[in-house]
């Protein structure tokens, strides 16, 4: 079968926190991950870049946070950094897969992911890298 002549050259693509959890109650479902992390090879396959924006719901919800009496702002930094656990997760699944991703954030964790830098986010999509943003650059 011939590879279909994609539509965009280049996506965003937005993926639930709470798509990671698959059937479980919570947390990252190892089978889940992979089946995105397959589709997501696909696509780049095709030529595409994509770029991933992730959510956080999986491992906390702020809403949730707030309503009990947290302090609203407080939660919100909770779910960023929630954002920022899956999408290590993911690059993780995806260098495994054979994929080049990076994870950048727009809150400074440089020992743990990039900084978010428009160029630089570009360059790594036209070399053909994941990028993965987390961390409020949703």
């Amino acid at each position: 079968m011939p590879i279909a002549t994609p539509a965009y050259k280049r996506i965003l693509l937005k993926l639930s926190g709470e798509a990671l959890m698959g059937e479980d109650s919570f947390g990252i479902n190892r089978t889940t991950i992979v089946r995105m992390v397959e589709d997501v090879a696909e696509i780049t396959r095709m030529g595409v870049e994509v770029a991933v924006v992730i959510g956080g719901g999986n491992i906390f919800r702020g809403v949730a946070g707030g309503a009990v009496g947290m302090d609203r702002a407080t939660a919100d930094y909770m779910g960023m950094l929630a954002t920022v656990m899956n999408a290590l997760a993911l690059a993780d699944a995806m260098n495994k897969q054979g994929l080049t991703a990076r994870v950048m954030s727009a809150i400074s964790i440089d020992q743990v992911v990039e900084p978010y830098v428009r160029p630089k986010a570009l360059q790594y999509l036209e070399e053909g890298k994941v990028v993965i943003f987390a961390g409020g650059t949703g």
